[in-house]
């Protein structure tokens, strides 16, 4: 089926189910459609694409003159649709699309706290991002609220959240956090557990809120391009890519071709260099030191690499609007393939090793599941997703460059534990080098290789969507510009949003000493949940 079969049909139920669509709202967000709805018929859009079981991917506000304009993300087998509404900036209130999307219940909580929406029948009013930094009444992404805030002296402890707890003889609470003994962003966790075995977990998250979304405002593509590429140093590159797409398709450009498979070898060396991190930290968290060593070796060889060929071992600022920043001749493309010969082998002995050990085997099989129909509901992408059975992976939708002209098959399997969510990375680091071997061939075949950036034109008003798989899984921004060309909304959508959740649903079972592998083997970004 055509996206616009499947667009017709969303019409029709919507239609039929007496949801009114304006006469001409059917548009473009490129590659999105755009439907504009009336807000009463907000949570019945919802409940129409819930039937027609679409993934719900993220939420937005934009405050324009007197009214806040919502927009909301989901997606059918990779087509995507945005809807979109418009409520009065006084006491914008709206029907919450939680009960149908648990993923959404913390993106929500975010527009409360920052725009003052107030959703309707949402299963959880408690502040999620405001951790007494402002106060009531305050809401520091409308409009006439100042960057730096109104700070009091001393911000008051956050120490009256409520936390519910479970009643019942020998349950207990252990607190996590916010700061931790390791060298880690900070977020607080809540344990309950009777014995050891954990029976709620509760996370609380924020601690690390920077404010991106309103320092992005009265920027230029440059500006916004570095901003972005801050959000999570890990995951740099892409979001680097996913707002420079943003921004691209605001000002109705695509890059050069040589450019966007320059952008897909950095991307996939950033996938390889997280996962092989992440592969050796899992093993290290159970006792296998060996592995962490092994691991971390190889990710220093790949990350001095990219720092050669990018001036940056995390590859930062190398993604700019209109294209690249760096080009890669011969001698380069030769050099990079034999890296990947060498690591593809290094890696396949390293990998068969940690395969044929019983102690790792004991501690990681059947440790932190999570079901398929609960990532489902999460929305989960990525290696979290892709474990439990979603086969949510941007790059074969045919969406964007350089992965329109490429093939591939995605790690899947059903069944979600700790050891599944490793066996994906391993997966994923081959699927990359062979990718990068074709991008590599790519280049050569190229008659111009001089050719990988354009100027930005200024196209004051335009609007733009970045959709970009990221090592995490999917990342969403949106972009609009003002009438002088400079940003006037960005919003960022990493996929910890979504997998953080999931971890509260993974731990539920299992032993208090088993939370580090079954954390490791997520790996939420901190900072790109609190923006």
């Amino acid at each position: 089926m055509s996206r616009f079969d499947w667009l017709s049909g969303y019409l029709a139920e919507l239609e039929d189910e007496h949801v009114i669509v304006h006469s001409g709202s059917a548009q473009t967000l490129a590659p999105a459609h755009l439907l504009i709805i009336d807000p009463e018929d907000w949570g019945k859009a919802a409940s129409v694409a819930k039937n027609m079981d679409l993934r719900w991917s993220g939420i937005w506000a934009d405050e324009q003159d007197s009214d806040i304009v919502l927009s909301a993300v989901l997606v059918n087998q990779g087509d995507y649709v945005v809807l979109r509404t418009a409520l009065l900036g006084e006491q914008p209130e709206i029907a919450s699309h939680t009960p149908l999307y648990p993923g959404a219940d913390r993106m929500e909580r975010h527009l409360a706290d920052m725009f003052g929406v107030t959703f309707t029948d949402h299963p959880d009013t408690r502040r999620w991002i405001r951790h007494q930094a402002w106060q009531e009444g305050e809401h520091p992404l409308r409009a006439g609220f100042p960057v730096q805030g109104n700070p009091p002296e001393r911000t008051p402890a956050d120490a009256d959240y409520p936390s519910p707890p479970i009643q019942g003889s020998g349950v207990y609470e252990i607190p996590v956090g916010p700061v931790h003994a390791g060298i880690i962003e900070p977020g607080h966790f809540r344990f309950q557990a009777a014995g050891e075995p954990i029976l709620r977990l509760e996370e609380r998250l924020g601690y690390v809120h920077k404010g991106i979304e309103k320092i992005a405002v009265g920027r230029d593509a440059a500006g916004l391009a570095r901003l972005a590429g801050r959000i999570s140093g890990d995951s740099t590159v892409a979001h680097t890519w996913a707002a420079c797409q943003a921004l691209e398709r605001a000002s109705g450009i695509r890059p050069p071709e040589r450019a966007s498979i320059i952008r897909g070898l950095l991307s996939e060396r950033e996938r390889i260099a997280n996962h092989i991190g992440d592969i050796g930290a899992i093993c290290n968290d159970v006792g296998f030191a060996f592995a962490q060593m092994q691991c971390q070796a190889l990710r220093e060889q790949w990350q001095r690499r990219s720092g050669e060929l990018s001036g940056h071992r995390l590859m930062m600022d190398v993604v700019v609007p209109g294209g690249v920043m760096i080009n890669l001749d011969d001698a380069a493309i030769a050099t990079l393939r034999e890296d990947h010969a060498r690591l593809r082998e290094q890696a396949r002995s390293l990998f068969d090793i940690l395969d044929d050990q019983p102690s790792l085997e004991d501690r990681l099989l059947s440790t932190g599941y999570l079901s398929p129909e609960t990532a489902r509901a999460l929305g989960a992408s990525g290696y979290v997703g892709k474990a439990s059975g979603q086969a949510i992976d941007l790059r074969t939708d045919g969406l964007y460059a350089p992965y329109t002209r490429l093939r591939f098959n995605i790690a899947l399997s059903e069944s979600g534990d700790v050891a599944t969510r490793m066996g994906i990375r391993q997966e994923e680091v081959f699927s990359s080098l062979n990718l990068m071997d074709e991008m590599l061939k790519m280049l050569e075949q190229q008659t111009d290789r001089t050719d990988i950036y354009i100027e930005l034109p200024s196209r004051p008003g335009g609007e733009g969507l970045g959709l970009i798989d990221g090592w995490r899984g999917e990342i969403v921004s949106y972009v609009r510009l003002d009438d002088e060309g400079r940003v006037a909304r960005f919003f960022a959508r990493d996929p910890s949003w979504f997998t953080w959740p999931a971890l509260e649903r993974i731990v539920l079972g299992n032993i208090v000493p088993d939370f580090p592998v079954c954390n490791k083997s997520v790996n939420g970004s901190y900072s790109g949940h609190d923006l």
